[in-house]
Order: C-alpha cells, then structure tokens, then sequence
C-alpha cells in the first residue's frame, strides 16, 4: 500500500510516472482496448482534500481507498437505489419498482467490481502484476454480479429467471462481445491484416465447444428418451457431472495460461 501523501499526488497527477503507467495501461500493442476506453469515461477524480486532513495514517489511507472505490466513478450518483431498493422491499412496493431500483444500485457496483479486478488498478496500488493475471480476475470476479443473481434465482426456485439470465450472458458474451471486438479491431486496422495468436484461438475454441456441449448433453438425454421413460434422475446426476467437469476445465486453463505455457501469453503482452 502506498502512502497516502504519493496516493494523492499521483491522483492529482503530479508525477511523470503515472503518464507512463497509465499509457502502459490505456494501450495494447499500440491499440487501446474498448474496455479500458470505456471504463476511463465512467471514472473520475475523488477530491482528497477533507480526507488529507486526518491526523493518522492508517485512517487517512483507509479512508482515501475508500473514497476511490467509492466515489471514482460518475456512477456514484446511483449508489443511493440500493437503499431505496431495500427500503422498496420492506415497505412492500410494486415488484417493478423494486425491480428498477435494483437495477440502477447493480450499475454502479458491477463497475466497481470491474475496477476492483482490472491488472491497471493493481498496478495504481504499487502491486505488480501479469496482464493475463489481471485478465483472469476481470474475467473470474467481473461475473459476480450475474452469479449472485444467479444464486439467488436459485435459491428462489425461479427457475425461468435463471435460464433467461443464462442466456442473456451467453448471447451478449459470443454475439456483442465477439462482434463488437471484430468490428472495431476491423475500424482500427483498415489498412492492414489483423492478425491472432493461433494457440490462443484454439484454446479458447475448445473451451467454447467444450461448454457448448456440456450445455446440450441434459437437453439431448431428455429430447432422446423413450416416451414415457422417467430420466430426470439420470438427466440430473448428467448435468452435474458437465458442471463439474467444467470447473475443471476452467482450473485447467488457469494452469495452462499461468504455468505451463506461460512463455505464450506473456509474448503476446
């Protein structure tokens, strides 16, 4: 952690060395990426001023942390929904109001959950990182939000929420996601020939068509039985075997990307 005199000369940008770190962070390979561009827009500058009068450190950092994460995005001003959502719930509002209010409090706290994972928020902390480290946590925790609303769909037995959830992520995930990277990295490199790692498209190929068909193995066990055989105990115990797998999967791809073929992802950086 670093003091908080130099926390707040490098929020106020008085230093050289935050302008190279921060071109370091903003660009990838000389082109910067929609996710840093559009995360820039939503931050800003939390004033320190009342907080750099605190007489002891450990306060002053703490609360200077607190005001960053807090207060560092314009998005700040929705924080106020989560209250009026719980306040909503407790007085028995309409569900739409409920709905609503909880809708513009998760706005601003899966921003900040992005921040919070993001590999230049964690250089800003003097921690020093790889990039593909910081991508997995973006990726690993900047889902939270989506599995808590998941978990609790659940627990709830809205079971018709939880699959609508699921395929609004998978839809925006290949088709927005996908689609918008093609497109700008298309804008951007009108000139010449875009060009990717081919190891990496593979691997992330398979991972897809390995999810793809653990999603489709209950479906296909259901829609294949006899009619009138009862296969929901076996369409369970299938469907959990496919989540398992996976889980392992994904811990695989972690040590694959991470350990034992480190030298490719760290070229690419």
């Amino acid at each position: 952690m670093e003091p908080a005199g130099e926390f707040y000369h490098m929020e106020n940008g008085g230093d050289q060395s935050k302008k190279a770190a921060m071109g370091k962070e903003s660009w990838n390979n000389g082109i910067r990426t929609a996710q840093t561009m559009s995360n820039s827009l939503l931050r800003k500058k939390s004033d320190p001023l009342l907080v750099s009068k605190l007489r002891f450190q450990m306060l002053r950092q703490f609360l200077a942390n607190l005001q960053e994460v807090i207060l560092g995005t314009k998005l700040a001003v929705l924080f106020p929904a989560i209250p009026l959502a719980i306040a909503a719930d407790f007085y028995k509002f309409g569900r739409h109001w409920i709905f609503a209010l909880s809708l513009l409090g998760l706005t601003p706290l899966a921003e900040r959950v992005s921040f919070l994972t993001e590999i230049e928020n964690n250089e800003r902390w003097g921690l020093i990182y790889l990039v593909a480290v910081g991508g997995l946590l973006n990726a690993t925790c900047g889902n939270a939000t989506e599995l808590i609303i998941a978990l609790f769909a659940l627990y709830r037995s809205k079971i018709h929420v939880l699959k609508y959830s699921l395929l609004g992520s998978i839809l925006s995930n290949l088709l927005l996601v996908l689609g918008s990277s093609l497109l700008c990295g298309g804008l951007a490199n009108l000139k010449k020939e875009q060009r990717y790692d081919r190891k990496q498209a593979d691997v992330n190929s398979s991972l897809l068509l390995l999810g793809l068909l653990c999603h489709m193995l209950p479906l296909m066990s259901r829609y294949a039985a006899a009619p009138g055989v009862l296969i929901a105990d076996s369409t369970l115990q299938l469907s959990r075997a496919s989540s398992i797998l996976m889980l392992v999967a994904y811990i695989g791809y972690i040590i694959f990307q991470l350990k034992t073929h480190r030298q490719i992802f760290d070229s690419r950086q």
